[in-house]
């Protein structure tokens, strides 16, 4: 009788967002982690968790994107981040983020 439990992320997805008529179109990853528990090989319980991982983030004062860091992600994520997160995605959704600052001003 032993007890087994797993994390691991099950499903990602890339998403786009922003004007999809524009080059302003910028890029997130959801990301399904599950938890399974299981006693010798037979599934107690399944449960689930998500996370979206952005480009990078904007400072309130600046204009300048600082990179997420994705090392502590599944390498698949880090895969799927470094793949998808162009610098064309990186500055569309810095446009964005520094645009929604401005006009809240």
């Amino acid at each position: 009788m032993a007890l087994n439990k797993t994390i691991l992320v099950d499903k990602s997805e890339v998403v786009s967002l922003g004007s999809t008529y524009t080059t302003n179109n910028w890029k997130v990853i959801q990301v399904r982690t599950a938890t399974v528990i299981d006693e010798d090989g037979t599934q107690l319980s399944k449960s689930f968790e998500r996370h979206v991982v952005v480009p990078g983030t904007v400072s309130e004062g600046s204009t300048t994107l600082t990179v997420t860091d994705v090392s502590a992600e599944d390498a698949g994520v880090q895969a799927i981040f470094n793949a998808v997160m162009t610098t064309d995605v990186k500055e569309a959704y810095r446009l964005n983020l520094v645009g929604i600052r401005s006009e809240s001003l």
